[in-house]
C-alpha cells in the first residue's frame, strides 16, 4: 500500500505492507487524510536535524542512551540510533470505508462510512487499522474530505470545553492556525463573542468571513490596549492559545488580556516560563487542555475499548470527535475556507513542500486517495528478491520486531551471519516491519504471520511478540515444520503449556526459550565449578528489576505479570545449577501500603530441588538503579561463587576465570549459536524440555500463590 514517511527532514510515499485488522479494531480503505501543518511539519524538522543537534536540544535523551549502553550494551544503542534513521509514519486524522470488523467489535460493520484518529495510527496510508474508541461514523450526507479532519476538530473542541464558556462570554483565540480557526466557529456557536489574535493577515481576514468579531494584528497593535477597549475596561473571560512558539511573551500576553478571575486555556505549544505576577493579582486559572479529551493516552480506552460511563464523562474523546463531525454536517463549522490545497498521496512531498517553505501556508490539507477497494490487500513486500535458500544457513523470519528484537537478537543474528539468513521480518506495523527488512538486507516486510508459516524458504521462525501470542504462534510454526525459537514465556498457563508440549512432541522439531542467561559465560562458569559436587547447592539470586507503573501491558493479560514474563529466567538457571527436579516451592510477598506497589512485583520465592539444594529469588521493584539489577550468590562445598549483573565473576575458595563486560552480557548471542548447534544436529533442543516445563510450572505456581 501507499504510505507517507517522514525521513530526513523529507516527505516521501513509500510502498509498505498493509495492516492486518487487530482484535479490537477496524480496517479502513482510507479516502482522505489531513495533514496537521503544526504538529506533523514539528516532525518533519525534527527528522531533518543531526544526531549532535539533537543530543544538544534534548540531553535527557542522551542520559537516556547511556543508560541503554549500561543495560542492553552497544547493540541496543546502535539498534536505535539506526531505527531513528529509518523512515517514521506520520499523520493522524483520516477518513474512509471499514472494510475489515476486529472479533470484539459489535457495533460497526463492513460498509460503514467512519472518521478515524491517533498518532501512529490515523496514519497517511491508504489502509488503516483504527482501534473501537478513535472511529467514528461520519453523519449521513457529510463528504469524506470533511471528515477527515476530525482530529484537529476534536482537539480544538476539547480547548472549547477545557475554557468552559458561557452565553455572551469574551473570548480570545492567540493564533488563527487551523485550530484557532475551528475554535472561533465553535465559540460563536456557543454564543460568545470573538476576538482573534494573530500576526498574519490573511489568516485574520479568513477568521473575520467565519464569524470572529475582532481581529487584531498583534504585529502591529498593543492588543492588551485594543481588548480593554473591546471589553470596557475589563478584559476577557476567557484566552485560548493554538499558537505554536517556543517564546515566553504569548503566555504573559494572555495573561495581560484577562478580566480577574478569567481563565487562560493552553492548546498549543509556548514557552513554559511565566511571571507569577501575572497571574497572582488577577487570581487567573491556567488551564491546560490535553489533545482530543478525556480518552486520550489511556490505553484502556484507546487500545482495549473500554469506554467511559456516559453519566460520568460526557464528552470522552471519542464523543469529542462525534460531536465536531455533527457540527460540520449541521452547517455549524464552515470548512470550505480553510481547506486550502487537496493532492494526490502520490505527491505528498509537494504538499509537505508548500506547507514548509511557502510564503501564503495553507491552513489544512488534504491527501486524496484511490476510492476503489481490491479484492485482495498486499501484506507483504519484497525488499531483496534475489535472497534464496543457502545451502547450509539457517533462513530466519523475525515476528515481532519491537524494542528487543531490534537492540539484541536482531544485531546478533548479523555476527551469526555464517550460521544464520535473516531471510523475512514480520512486524504489526509495516513501516517497522519493511525498515527492518532493508536494514538487514531480508528477502521481504510483511504484516501477515501466515506469510511467514506458508513460505517453504522459512526454517526457523523467531518470536519475539508480546507474551500472550507466544504459545499459539510457536504451535502453529512447529506444526507447519519450522524451527522455533520463542523469547520468554514459553506460555502464559497451563492450558497452554501443555498445548505447546503436545506439539513439541508430536512435530519433533528444533525447539528452544529465551532463556538465555543459562549461557551467559558467567553461568558457564558457575556450572563448570559446582558439576561434580558433593552435596547440593545454595543459591540467592535478587533482581532489582524497577518500576513500571501498573498499567503498562507487562501487567495486562497480554504480559502476564512480570514473574510469568521475567522471573521464569532465573527459574530456569536454578534449573540449570542443580539438574534437578524442584521439590517445593513456597512463596512470600509484600504488604504494600500505597496502591501504586504491587505486591505480585515483590516476592521472595524459595526452591527446594530433590537433590537437597535451595535456592531463593528476591525479585523485587523497590529497589533503585543505581545498584545492580541482577546479583547471584552461590555456595558450594565450601566455595562461594558471585555473579554480579552478568559484568564481572568472583570466587571465594575456588579460582574462577577473570571475565568482565562492559555491559550486562547476559547470552544472548550464545544462546543463539547453541541453537544453531541443536538445529544441525539433530538433537533439537538446547534446553532439556523438562526444564523448560519446570521452569515455566514454578512460574504459574508463584503467580497462583500470589493471587490467593
Amino acid at each position: 500500500m501507499k504510505q507517507v514517511l517522514v525521513k530526513q527532514g523529507q516527505a516521501i510515499t513509500d510502498n509498505i505492507p498493509a495492516p492486518v485488522v487487530s482484535d479490537n479494531g477496524v480496517l479502513v480503505k482510507v479516502m482522505y487524510s489531513c495533514i496537521s501543518a503544526g504538529t506533523e511539519m514539528m516532525g518533519i524538522n525534527e527528522s531533518g536535524k543531526s544526531l549532535v543537534k539533537k543530543a544538544m536540544e534534548q540531553p535527557e535523551k542522551v542520559k537516556k542512551a547511556f543508560n541503554m549502553f549500561k543495560s542492553g550494551g552497544l547493540n541496543a544503542v546502535l539498534g536505535k540510533v539506526k531505527d531513528m534513521g529509518s523512515g517514521k509514519p506520520t499523520g493522524y486524522s483520516a477518513a474512509g470505508v471499514i472494510i475489515g470488523i476486529g472479533k470484539n467489535i459489535k457495533d460497526l460493520k463492513i460498509g460503514d462510512r467512519v472518521a478515524c484518529a491517533g498518532a501512529g495510527i490515523a496514519n497517511h496510508a491508504e489502509y488503516i487499522d483504527v482501534p473501537r474508541n478513535l472511529v467514528m461514523r461520519i453523519p449521513k450526507g457529510l463528504s469524506f474530505d470533511f471528515a477527515c479532519t476530525v482530529t484537529l476538530g476534536g482537539i480544538a473542541l476539547q480547548g472549547v470545553r477545557r475554557a468552559d464558556v458561557r452565553l455572551g462570554e469574551i473570548v480570545a483565540v492567540i493564533g488563527m492556525g487551523i485550530l484557532g480557526q475551528l475554535q472561533i466557529q465553535m465559540l460563536k456557536a456557543s454564543g460568545c463573542r470573538v476576538i482573534g489574535v494573530d500576526i498574519d493577515d490573511r489568516r485574520l481576514n479568513i477568521a473575520k468571513e467565519n464569524g470572529c468579531d475582532y481581529i487584531l494584528n498583534s504585529k502591529n497593535t498593543d492588543v492588551i490596549k485594543e481588548i480593554e477597549k473591546i471589553t470596557e475596561g475589563y478584559g476577557v473571560d476567557v484566552v485560548l492559545i493554538t499558537a505554536a512558539t517556543n517564546s515566553n511573551e504569548i503566555l504573559s500576553q494572555a495573561f495581560g488580556m484577562c478580566r480577574r478571575k478569567g481563565k487562560v486555556v493552553l492548546v498549543g505549544v509556548v514557552g513554559n516560563e511565566y511571571n507569577r505576577e501575572d497571574m497572582y493579582k488577577k487570581e487567573l486559572d491556567f488551564i491546560i487542555s490535553t489533545s482530543y479529551g478525556p480518552g486520550r493516552y489511556d490505553p484502556m480506552y484507546e487500545e482495549e475499548g473500554i469506554d467511559y460511563p456516559y453519566a460520568y464523562v460526557r464528552w470522552s474523546e471519542n464523543r469529542n470527535m462525534e460531536e465536531y463531525l455533527r457540527l460540520i454536517s449541521n452547517n455549524k463549522i464552515n470548512l470550505d475556507t480553510l481547506i486550502e490545497k487537496v493532492y494526490e498521496v502520490d505527491k505528498a512531498d509537494k504538499a509537505y513542500e508548500e506547507l514548509k517553505n511557502g510564503e501564503n501556508k495553507p491552513l489544512m490539507v488534504l491527501l486524496k486517495y484511490s476510492e476503489e477497494i481490491p479484492d485482495k490487500i498486499e501484506r507483504t513486500v519484497y525488499v531483496n528478491k534475489e535472497i534464496e535458500k543457502k545451502d547450509g544457513k539457517i533462513n530466519v523470519a523475525i515476528v515481532g520486531a519491537g524494542g528487543f528484537a531490534k537492540g539484541m537478537h536482531l544485531p546478533n543474528l548479523q555476527k551469526l551471519k555464517d550460521t544464520y539468513n535473516i531471510y523475512s521480518v514480520m512486524s504489526r506495523t509495516g513501516t517497522n516491519a519493511k525498515a527492518i527488512a532493508a536494514q538487514y538486507e531480508a528477502s521481504y516486510a510483511t504484516t501477515d504471520y501466515n506469510d511467514i508459516l506458508n513460505d517453504p524458504n522459512v526454517d526457523m521462525i523467531m518470536i519475539c511478540t508480546r507474551h500472550n501470542l507466544h504459545a499459539e504462534m510457536a504451535i502453529e510454526a512447529m506444526k507447519k515444520g519450522k524451527a522455533v525459537f520463542v523469547e520468554k514465556p514459553m506460555a502464559l498457563n497451563e492450558y497452554e503449556l501443555q498445548k505447546v508440549l503436545k506439539t513439541i512432541e508430536e512435530t519433533k522439531v528444533p525447539y528452544t526459550v529465551g532463556f538465555n542467561r543459562r549461557f551467559s559465560k558467567y553461568a558457564v562458569e558457575v556450572k563448570k565449578h559446582i558439576k561434580g559436587r558433593l552435596n547440593p547447592i545454595i543459591v540467592n539470586y535478587q533482581m532489582n528489576a524497577g518500576y513500571i507503573p501498573l498499567d503498562f501491558w507487562v501487567h495486562t493479560k497480554e504480559g502476564g505479570g512480570r514473574i510469568i514474563g521475567e522471573g521464569c529466567h532465573i527459574f530456569d538457571l536454578f534449573n540449570y545449577f542443580t539438574d534437578s527436579e524442584v521439590a517445593t516451592v513456597s512463596v512470600d510477598s509484600i504488604s504494600a501500603k500505597t496502591d501504586n506497589i504491587s505486591h505480585r512485583d515483590n516476592v521472595v520465592v524459595t526452591l527446594k530441588y530433590k537433590d537437597g539444594s535451595i535456592c531463593t529469588l528476591t525479585y523485587t521493584s523497590l529497589g533503585n538503579n543505581s545498584y545492580s539489577k541482577e546479583f547471584c550468590e552461590v555456595y558450594c562445598d565450601g566455595k562461594i561463587i558471585i555473579i554480579d549483573d552478568y559484568k564481572k565473576i568472583n570466587g571465594y575458595g575456588v579460582k574462577v576465570e577473570n571475565i568482565q563486560s562492559s555491559s550486562s552480557d547476559k547470552g544472548q548471542y550464545e544462546e543463539i549459536l547453541e541453537f544453531s548447534k541443536a538445529i544441525k544436529s539433530g538433537e533439537n533442543y538446547s534446553i532439556p524440555v523438562w526444564q523448560l516445563e519446570q521452569a515455566s510450572k514454578v512460574s504459574y505456581l508463584v503467580e497462583m500463590e500470589l493471587n490467593k
